[in-house]
């Protein structure tokens, strides 16, 4: 996966409809999610499609899974993956990873409807952060 940074410097670049191919390339770029995992507990609530997001630990690093049924939805959960992963659990949890996601601008990008659930998306990301760093 790359780096923020990197995906940043790309979308920057990049005007409309570009950006929307990015951000399906990046949801395809994602480690595959087994369907066993796509549960009420890894579901993220208030996304108007269905996203999940699954946390494993590699030492202290988290490495997080995710899939949406969505290509464009699917995209955004990878940038907010993207800001985080790989990264030590109680990073993660003290993060600010919305600001992390500002320069992307993604509220005048998107519509409204392909947004909302960005803020449940952080949520879920740092309270499995808060739960691993103990």
């Amino acid at each position: 996966m790359r780096t923020l940074d990197d995906i940043r410097e790309e979308y920057e670049f990049l005007e409309g409809d570009e950006r929307y191919r990015l951000l399906i390339e990046l949801g395809r770029d994602l480690d595959d999610m087994p369907d066993a995992l796509k549960t009420d507990a890894t579901l993220v609530r208030g996304c108007s499609a269905s996203v999940w997001v699954y946390p494993t630990a590699e030492g202290e690093n988290l490495h997080f899974m995710a899939d949406s049924n969505a290509a464009i939805t699917k995209g955004i959960v990878a940038l907010v993956i993207a800001a985080v992963q790989d990264r030590p659990a109680s990073e993660v949890a003290a993060m600010d990873v919305k600001s992390a996601l500002g320069p992307f601008n993604l509220e005048s990008q998107l519509s409204s409807n392909r947004t909302q659930g960005i803020p449940n998306m952080i949520s879920l990301v740092q309270e499995h952060a808060s739960r691993i760093a103990g």
